[in-house]
């Protein structure tokens, strides 16, 4: 069964700085895109930073030249870095990733818990 685990969510002031992790536990052949969402109270879920395999990486423009997302692929973990963090990134994160389970098999969606960043004086 595979499962992502996230990590490092809390409460920071404005213009500190957050690390989140996300770990792929279980079996399973083959791992894409690696992705972070979050989703603030009455707002839809939106991608905030996207990264494939080979390393390309895509932004939302309001995080652009804050937030930094990078993967370890021996790992199979995918982290985001939060610097200079504003209260309108209050939200839960959610780490999203693209596995092939096994090497016939397609590839499935896989969803993280969810972990609450909060920017608050």
């Amino acid at each position: 069964q595979v499962q992502l685990v996230e990590s490092g969510g809390g409460l920071v002031q404005p213009g500190g700085s957050l690390r989140l992790s996300c770990a792929a536990s279980g079996s399973f052949f083959s791992m894409n895109a690696m992705a972070w969402y979050r989703q603030a109270p009455g707002k839809q879920r939106e991608l905030v930073a996207a990264i494939i395999t080979s390393g390309s990486t895509n932004y939302a423009d309001s995080v652009k030249g804050r937030f930094t997302i990078s993967r370890d692929n021996a790992k199979n973990t995918v982290y985001l870095q939060m610097n200079s963090l504003k209260p309108e990134d209050t939200a839960v994160y959610y780490c999203y990733a693209e596995i092939k389970q096994y090497w016939y098999s397609s590839t499935r969606d896989y969803w993280g818990q969810g972990t609450q960043v909060t920017v608050s004086s």
